[in-house]
């Protein structure tokens, strides 16, 4: 035990009431909310007593919710949004409690939202209020963080705020996110804000979204290479407008080999492959398939990328007809060579390469 850790349990359990000593330490008497009124306040902030709370609260009866609710609030709640145990107890009051009382606790949070959304336990009591408070609170806190909203997409507590707020609350009531724009790159390349402007695109209806997509375009090639930014772009490919999904996969075109052997543009390859109509598809791959480069075909190169092969993997799984006979053709000679070649990453392209080979032969589809 680290020095002075005894002190710190010695003085947590000195500060413990009587009957939260007897609560911890007699598990075989059948507790009820009742048996700890007057306590409340303590045994939510308490590992055992919280948990009790919680699971108490699911079937409590509109009494033992009022009890529990008066103990809490207003002069206790701020206290337990923020404690790491006493949170959970918040959030359940929330879900369970009556309209009257989401609205009263909605309330005592008021005034101190951006600070309770960037804090670890307060964060989560703000998007659990989200969910279940009216549209006009929750307007209030659409209010409190709009000036500070690129600060919250920024913070590690915050952001997840921001997305819910995004996801719950009525479109024409957001108008934050024109912040936004101006800073696609910088947010698209944040490990938060990647994570908001998938919401916006997810959530938001096209007047608000199609500024920060046009503005999205300009950067896409540099979007693809960067370690957050290429998940965006994945996004759009995936659930995008097809105008927008036919923009993203242009940039690509003529760039397929340099982009499949990059650790993060690899994988918008993979989804431009799978996502992409078939007409495009097939122009995509006739770039796989394409003559020498550089002394070796570009198939044997990508056979040879740790990032590239997977890419030629997705290739030969959603490749038609002459295309996939093709490819499989360009592969078959090299896997000999590629048994012999050391890299381990080769060991699972090799495998897969090996069963497409044999079902061609078979002539029966291939899966890898």
């Amino acid at each position: 035990m680290q020095p002075g850790r005894q002190n710190v349990l010695d003085l947590g359990m000195a500060l413990r009431s009587p009957l939260l000593d007897e609560f911890r330490a007699n598990k075989a008497r059948k507790w009820e909310l009742r048996d700890i009124f007057g306590f409340i306040v303590e045994f939510s902030g308490d590992q055992h007593g919280s948990r009790f709370i919680q699971q108490k609260l699911e079937n409590a009866t509109s009494e033992e919710k009022q009890m529990v609710f008066d103990e809490i609030v207003p002069d206790n709640a701020l206290q337990l949004i923020q404690d790491v145990f006493g949170n959970y107890v918040i959030q359940k009051l929330f879900e369970h409690g009556t309209q009257v009382h989401k609205s009263i606790l909605a309330s005592a949070m008021e005034g101190h939202i951006l600070p309770l959304s960037m804090q670890m336990y307060g964060c989560r009591v703000v998007q659990k209020a989200v969910e279940y408070i009216l549209p006009e609170q929750q307007a209030i806190i659409v209010r409190e963080l709009e000036p500070h909203v690129l600060k919250c997409v920024k913070d590690a507590n915050g952001n997840h705020v921001i997305q819910k707020l995004i996801e719950r609350v009525s479109p024409d009531r957001l108008a934050f996110v024109t912040a936004f724009r101006g800073s696609v790159y910088e947010l698209s390349t944040h490990p938060y804000g990647c994570r908001v402007l998938q919401r916006c695109f997810e959530h938001l209806p096209e007047d608000q979204t199609r500024p920060l997509l046009d503005e999205l375009h300009k950067y896409t090639i540099n979007l693809m290479q960067d370690q957050f930014g290429n998940y965006v772009i994945q996004f759009v490919l995936e659930h995008g407008h097809p105008q927008d999904k036919a923009l993203v996969i242009s940039k690509l075109r003529g760039q397929m080999l340099q982009m499949a052997r990059h650790k993060f543009a690899s994988n918008v390859c993979e989804k431009a492959l799978v996502t992409a109509d078939p007409a495009t598809r097939a122009i995509l791959i006739d770039e796989i398939l394409a003559p020498k480069q550089e002394g070796s075909g570009v198939v044997v190169q990508m056979m040879k990328d740790q990032f590239a092969n997977y890419v030629l993997q997705r290739a030969l799984v959603v490749a038609d007809g002459e295309q996939k006979e093709l490819l499989i053709s360009k592969i078959r000679p090299q896997l000999a060579a590629m048994r012999r070649y050391s890299s381990a990453y080769s060991k699972h392209l090799i495998s897969s390469m090996s069963e497409c080979a044999v079902s061609a032969a078979r002539n029966s589809p291939c899966y890898v």
